[in-house]
């Protein structure tokens, strides 16, 4: 059963996501993120920006949309985080796939704009983020590498640390 930090982060995460605040998680709150990111990010790897976030619905839906009805519930997304720690393979390759979206430039490393870019996306505000990115650039070199990235993403979905680093990835909890 998933902990009250983790109800907490999830939630977090899934009321940002969830657009038009039904409760529910559908394939078009993950195209208007999706769209909000382009739109916030520019450049010229928006399909392959879309292509992750996309693939990351996929990922959810499969993981965790059991009655088939392509709209997943925060308590559809707990059970997931319940079994999370048995699915470490899937918990990393998304991580993976979230760093490459988030690597603008492709320098394998994350500058405090790009975070700064990545949280505006996901929660449609420009809540101020050094604090959380200090955080999370653990060897104070001012990016964010890929196994920092990596360690953060796993501590935030399958752990239950209220002071590790990673419990911040999506901003101050």
């Amino acid at each position: 059963m998933a902990s009250d930090l983790q109800r907490k982060k999830t939630s977090i995460v899934f009321t940002a996501m969830d657009s038009n605040g039904d409760g529910f998680l559908e394939r078009a709150d993950f195209e208007a993120l999706t769209d909000r990111w382009v739109h916030i990010r520019g450049g010229a790897e928006q399909d392959r920006l879309r292509e992750i976030m996309m693939s990351w619905w996929d990922a959810l839906r499969e993981a965790s949309d059991h009655n088939r009805d392509d709209r997943i519930t925060v308590d559809e997304v707990l059970k997931v985080v319940d079994n999370l720690g048995t699915m470490l393979d899937l918990v990393v390759a998304t991580a993976e796939s979230m760093f490459e979206a988030v690597d603008e430039d492709g320098d394998g490393r994350v500058s405090a704009p790009e975070y700064a870019r990545m949280i505006h996306a996901w929660t449609g505000d420009d809540a101020p983020t050094d604090t959380a990115f200090t955080r999370l650039d653990l060897d104070g070199d001012g990016a964010i590498s890929k196994s920092e990235f990596v360690q953060h993403w796993v501590e935030f979905w399958a752990g239950d640390d209220a002071d590790a680093p990673g419990t911040h990835v999506f901003g101050e909890v």
